[in-house]
């Protein structure tokens, strides 16, 4: 997966969490349902591990981190985008846009390279 398309993800999630937090603030007593989004993104990146039979725990560690260091990388990248984004609207004192409409802003820029 490309990083765009997984900025749009994390775009989407933290889009999400947005919405839920506000439903929590409008009933607190209801119940609010995730999508999903979050392990869905994952099984789709995470890749396959193979570990041998007799593979010592240190094996295990040592294939298990060299695997998942760069899909956890990617991921934490587009995560720690979006929050700078969000931060640095905030930190700028912005009261023309809101949470949502920097994220928008995000996903239509990353949508915008894929037309480029």
């Amino acid at each position: 997966m490309e990083q765009r398309e997984i900025i749009q993800r994390v775009v989407g999630i933290l889009t999400e969490a947005i919405e839920m937090r506000r439903q929590v603030r409008e009933s607190p007593d209801g119940e609010i349902e995730p999508s999903g989004a979050v392990g869905t993104m994952l099984e789709e990146m995470l890749p396959r591990i193979e570990i041998p039979a007799d593979a010592t725990p240190i094996e295990v560690a040592e294939v298990v981190g060299r695997e998942l260091s760069p899909v956890i990388e990617q991921i934490t990248s587009a995560f720690a985008f979006s929050f700078a984004q969000l931060a640095e609207a905030h930190d700028e004192g912005r009261t023309d846009v809101t949470s949502a409409d920097v994220l928008q802003s995000i996903a239509l820029h990353f949508e915008d390279e894929v037309e480029e």
